[in-house]
């Protein structure tokens, strides 16, 4: 378990110290293009807007799909800067597959401050909840980390999720999966920028 903590401490100084040429770190959006991504259902839910992936419009989900590590991560770090306007609803998926149409199958990371859903930004939704928003219109700091079956969570520093999956209820997927963003509903506008990854053994 220390090791494990050492880590997570390691990874988590390693991203919050980012400025896009971390060591070991690959970007997954040119913040210019979607190349690497792929939209289901509602393309139009989601543009790009001054370097980030804004997602606003009919329940859609863009999943990455690009060439980095085969679109597939078991163990890695994902770090991101994330906002959300007022009333917004968002969500980033981890350990998921591109599906046509349905919720993306993984676990769900919240991003949500002000909007009516109670659990709010950082948590592993419906799994481990946090009751506690952060700001709208400021961007926060996701670190994302899955090591061995275990995620951890940090938004601005701060740990939110720190769980250990069973066996026999993960969601995680035995080879890994790829990442999606959601367009929650037309009233929600959620920004996603700075996207980058770190594969972990």
């Amino acid at each position: 378990m220390k090791t494990f903590f050492s880590l997570v401490t390691a990874c988590l100084v390693s991203c919050l110290w980012a400025a896009g040429a971390e060591e070991g770190f690959v970007s997954l959006f040119d913040g210019k293009t979607f190349d690497g991504w792929k939209i289901n259902r509602a393309p139009e839910s989601f543009a790009i807007e001054d370097g980030a992936i804004r997602a606003n419009g009919d329940c859609s989900h863009i999943f990455y799909e690009g060439k980095v590590n085969g679109a597939k991560f078991k163990n890695f770090e994902l770090c991101m800067d994330v906002m959300t306007r007022k009333n917004s609803n968002g969500g980033v998926f981890i350990h998921t597959v591109f599906q046509d149409k349905g919720w993306p199958s993984g676990y769900e990371i919240q991003v949500n401050n002000t909007q009516k859903d109670p659990q709010k930004s950082g948590g592993l939704y419906n799994t481990v909840k946090n009751l506690v928003p952060f700001e709208d219109d400021t961007w926060m700091k996701y670190v994302i980390i899955v090591k061995d079956g275990h995620v951890t969570v940090t938004v601005n520093e701060k740990e939110l999720v720190n769980y250990k999956t069973e066996a026999a209820t993960t969601k995680l997927l035995p080879e890994g999966g790829t990442f999606a963003i959601q367009a929650h509903d037309k009233g929600s506008t959620t920004l996603y920028k700075n996207i980058r990854v770190k594969v972990l053994p």
